[in-house]
């Protein structure tokens, strides 16, 4: 399936001050503040009539407040203090109810937002309610949003008699998302490549050893990643190889509480005693089409209609999913909720993800060692000419594109702007 056109939703020409585009400016900034994953970066800002910004929020991850809602909470709580009132806690626009000077404040406003708020009810409720429940009376927001189950938030605010307009700063606010808006539009995770390499791109010496290439603290830096995420997945080969237990564990080396599902892809069986497996009830890893038992069915590779076993309920445990092909292996895991899948397989696995162009965001930890020989960090990328190489861009979203990490360096990057007109991919 072909990718979305890379340009930004169209919207209506509509005009905007320049006191709003310095406002929407800021918001985006302040959206880069956030980490990139399963959910957009969003950002948000208040703008009085006099054209100055009073308060700017932005969403911290999955589980958290909205941007609309953290800056609702900053304002709210501003103003109470300077009036009296008693305004609401942070993260959430219910409490006690504003009073009437606060009420005149919030309805005087106006909101702009980097993304349409959204429509649904999940661990958070929806903002556009919550927006029509601050009194909010104007609303821009950037692009439209592009899930489902979320949009249609800018029709909810205008059907309670908020004026709304959208499109102001497009272009920027897509380019922000690019990797998500396409990830959700091919319905498959969020996902994040992750490295742990030496100086000369190897992830293991000539007789296999990896471990450890990095330092203690790169390593812990990589499990709080781990317990953000909502999948990890491997290859066979990984498994077979290193025997890794891919679980997100704390500083004492505790396991966290909260976990990924663990999965790895590939045709090959996993041993009944492989750590990944963890403690997991008995039965199927995986089902597919095709001829088969009971118990392992087998897949072709290349299937697209693998299925997970009715016996699995959440992220964490165990699954194996019988193909080689990323994208059908990705499509999968997004039908059954996963939608920040983090690959951390060998070089092969690396290479499958690359080649398919489902990786949206690179994270290198790198080494200050040689090997001069040993594994590299990728296979065959069917590159034959500089021309055709895959371009990466440094990635400052939640954090320093490179930061030091104990001797080690941490890389976050993102695939490199498209030429307009193309479609999805690196």
């Amino acid at each position: 399936m072909n990718g979305p056109k890379s340009g930004p939703i169209s919207h209506e020409t509509m005009t905007f001050s320049s006191a709003e585009s310095a406002a929407m400016n800021t918001a985006l900034g302040a959206a880069a503040q956030g980490p990139r994953g399963a959910n957009p970066l969003v950002g948000a800002v208040l703008l009085d009539p006099a054209g100055k910004v009073v308060a700017t929020g932005y969403h911290r991850g999955a589980g958290t407040a909205h941007a609309e809602v953290d800056v609702l909470a900053r304002v709210r709580t501003d103003l109470a203090q300077r009036t009296g009132g008693t305004g609401s806690r942070r993260g959430s626009t219910r409490g006690n109810a504003p009073s009437s000077t606060l009420a005149r404040a919030l309805e005087n406003l106006t909101m702009l937002v980097t993304l349409e708020p959204c429509n649904h009810t999940g661990r958070t409720g929806p903002c556009a309610q919550a927006i029509i429940d601050a009194g909010i009376r104007k609303v821009i927001y950037a692009v439209d949003d592009p899930h489902e189950p979320a949009a249609g938030g800018a029709q909810r605010l205008r059907d309670a008699g908020v004026q709304v307009r959208s499109g102001l700063l497009a272009p920027e606010a897509f380019e922000l998302n690019r990797r998500w808006f396409t990830a959700v539009r091919d319905d498959r995770p969020f996902t994040t490549l992750h490295l742990a390499q030496t100086l000369d791109g190897r992830i293991a010496a000539a007789d296999g050893s990896s471990q450890w290439i990095t330092s203690a603290a790169a390593r812990a830096d990589n499990h709080g990643i781990r317990r953000l995420i909502d999948a990890i997945l491997v290859g066979t080969e990984t498994v077979l190889v290193d025997n890794p237990r891919l679980t997100a564990r704390e500083a004492d080396g505790a396991d966290s509480v909260r976990q990924p599902l663990r999965v790895v892809m590939g045709l090959r069986n996993i041993p009944a005693e492989a750590a990944v497996r963890g403690e997991v009830p008995a039965g199927p890893e995986a089902a597919g089409t095709g001829a088969g038992s009971a118990g392992f069915c087998g897949t072709g590779v290349g299937s697209a209609d693998l299925t997970v076993p009715a016996g699995h309920t959440g992220p964490a445990g165990f699954l194996q999913l019988r193909t080689r092909d990323p994208l059908a292996a990705s499509r999968t895991l997004f039908d059954h909720g996963v939608r920040h899948l983090m690959v951390e397989g060998g070089s092969r696995i690396s290479a499958a993800f690359l080649a398919a162009q489902l990786v949206d965001e690179l994270i290198v930890y790198l080494a200050p060692t040689l090997l001069g020989a040993g594994i590299p960090a990728f296979g065959d990328l069917g590159i034959g000419t500089l021309a055709d190489a895959q371009r990466w861009d440094w990635d400052a979203a939640g954090g320093a594109a490179v930061a030091p990490l104990g001797p080690d360096l941490k890389i976050r990057l993102k695939p490199a702007a498209m030429a307009a007109g193309t479609t999805g991919g690196n």
